[in-house]
């Protein structure tokens, strides 16, 4: 027997194992780092870019509490922020 010869079928597939192996670790490495980079959260939320229409709603609340626009405003626009 010849131990420690390797066909040359053996080296091919040695050769694609190590490829996909490091393929998958490369891709593993940019996901974390997009993610980080990126700031997004484990559900896939993007926590430093809030929704625009949330940011207007939350305007027209302040206003509709500091007197600036009466009930009937407030529910107009609400109506159509939420559209």
């Amino acid at each position: 027997m010849a131990y420690g010869y390797y066909g040359p079928h053996d080296f091919f597939l040695s050769g694609i194992i190590s490829l996909l192996w490091w393929i998958v670790i490369i891709v593993l490495i940019v996901s974390v780092v997009r993610l980080l980079i990126m700031g997004r959260g484990m559900h896939g939320h993007w926590h430093d870019h809030p929704h625009p229409s949330d940011r207007a709603l939350e305007i027209l609340k302040e206003r509709y509490a500091k007197g600036e626009i009466d009930k009937a405003e407030f529910e107009e626009k609400k109506k159509v922020l939420s559209e």
